[in-house]
């Protein structure tokens, strides 16, 4: 065979003729094979102009009444990694597997434009991988680099019309990002199961679902963060993790509303459950985030961290915590924040308000840490619905080794005291300000070796019968420097 002056050239440089052989082998087969597994009929067009991973390509039509299952899913096996669906309505009845160690890294794209329409049972995008241990670089096979890392779903649209659809879910992935993709009508919006690490969900819309936002199921995950999203009108909770071993989540800049029914059973538009696991959830930070509605719903919260994962032989006080809430709007629930059984949660620099029950209820809990907070009602001249039967009271029950400092509360009525603190010790509570609340300012309980210092503890209005500070049992406490009326 004559040598071509491109072979010459390179053999002149050191590179074998069999290295050129192989190399165009390979180039071929993988065009041949792009186009094997690329290319079906078109119904209304030519493959021409397309991108290589355009659902187009495989058969999809887009219309909302073909079953585009096997073609999106011709797509995701065929290995293209860049799955691009073009504005339509994309019907399917089955579950779209992403089976990463299998394809390779794969990312799905609607632009904005394309809807996922799940006519049948299951999550519309299943992400599968292989990655079933923690995030340390010595933990980790070389597939999980080489074809699974960082799975990417942006700009789809993901609708039910099943009543066990889900829209994605996730087993064994790492680094999987969820962004600009909008879920409704479905049972869960994201459903994380199993073993996931380094999540990210960003700038999403999960809205209106028959269950929850995004559903950490007893799933062993840490480092996930959810930001800048619009989670609302999910019946069974926004963002709910139950049991499992589940650490780092970051909720920030976000939007959380209604997520509950008075048809479900009591839920929060942040529901952390450690029950039922040796691990449970801690470290956790819900930052920048407005976070209300509905206190339609019974028993509803918008915060509620129940910590309770088990108790460790020896210790007689176990509590999950390690949780940091600061800077959110709270408001339209029976109880803002509830804390049950956690033990190290600082909670501050948040505004809570129209709480029909408790602006903040601590039960059981061990080393909180309550800051300056604004505790109080919308302006209480003006009636907005039925926030006057907002009673907002504070209570403090059963705790112990807990500091209060700098809390503004107000005009909570209908409740013993502004603030109850109640068969509790070893309380701290200095530089509060307690105004205009009914029954007393601050009321303690059989509360012991504690102090209540440097408070103002005052009720103006023109028919007050509260009292500023009153002490029922206890022993060992230190009451000074309060400024009372």
């Amino acid at each position: 065979m004559r040598e071509m002056p491109a072979c010459r050239t390179l053999i002149g440089k050191g590179i074998s003729m069999r290295s050129v052989y192989v190399a165009g082998t390979v180039l071929a087969m993988a065009l041949m094979g792009l186009a094997f597994c690329g290319e079906a009929p078109q119904a209304g067009g030519t493959v021409e102009g397309r991108a290589p991973g355009d659902v187009g390509r495989f058969g999809a039509v887009g219309d909302g009444q073909a079953d585009d299952t096997a073609a999106l899913q011709r797509a995701v096996d065929c290995g293209v990694g860049d799955v691009r669906l073009a504005k339509g309505v994309y019907r399917i009845s089955r579950p779209i597997v992403i089976d990463l160690d299998r394809v390779g890294y794969t990312s799905i794209h609607g632009g904005g434009v394309a809807r996922i329409v799940m006519a049948g049972p299951g999550p519309a995008l299943r992400f599968v991988g292989t990655h079933f241990s923690s995030a340390d670089p010595e933990r980790f096979g070389p597939e999980v680099w080489d074809r699974q890392r960082m799975p990417l779903v942006d700009g789809v649209a993901i609708v039910g019309e099943h009543p066990e659809a889900t829209g994605i879910e996730a087993i064994g992935t790492m680094q999987l990002t969820i962004t600009r993709t909008h879920v409704r009508h479905v049972l869960h919006g994201i459903h994380l199961v199993k073993n996931n690490r380094n999540v990210i969900v960003s700038n999403c819309h999960i809205y209106e679902n028959r269950g929850i936002g995004i559903y950490y199921d007893d799933v062993n995950l840490h480092q996930s963060n959810i930001t800048g999203c619009h989670i609302s009108y999910n019946r069974a909770g926004g963002i709910v993790s139950r049991a499992g071993n589940v650490r780092n989540i970051h909720i920030t800049g976000c939007d959380l509303e209604s997520n509950m029914s008075p048809d479900n059973p009591p839920t929060a538009n942040v529901l952390i459950d450690c029950r039922g696991s040796r691990h449970g959830t801690a470290e956790v930070a819900i930052t920048g985030c407005t976070i209300q509605h509905n206190h339609a719903s019974p028993g509803s919260a918008n915060i509620r961290i129940i910590g309770l994962s088990g108790r460790t032989e020896g210790q007689d006080w176990n509590g999950e915590g390690l949780v940091t809430i600061t800077g959110n709007v709270l408001s339209d629930v029976h109880v803002n924040i509830h804390l049950k059984g956690c033990r190290g949660v600082v909670i501050t620099g948040n505004t809570a308000w129209r709480a029909y029950e408790h602006n903040l209820l601590v039960e059981d809990c061990s080393n909180i840490v309550v800051g300056p907070n604004n505790f109080g009602r919308r302006n209480p001249v003006e009636s907005y619905g039925d926030t006057n039967l907002a009673n907002n009271a504070l209570l403090l029950r059963n705790c112990r080794d807990c500091t209060l400092t700098g809390l503004h509360i107000t005009d909570v009525w209908r409740s013993p005291a502004g603030l109850v603190i109640e068969n509790s010790r070893r309380i701290n509570v200095t530089g509060c300000t307690v105004l205009d609340c009914d029954g007393a300012g601050i009321l303690l309980k059989e509360v012991s070796d504690s102090r209540v210092s440097d408070c103002l503890l005052r009720d103006d209005r023109p028919t007050a019968g509260s009292v500023p500070l009153k002490v029922i049992g206890g022993s060992g406490n230190l009451i000074t420097d309060n400024l009372r009326q």
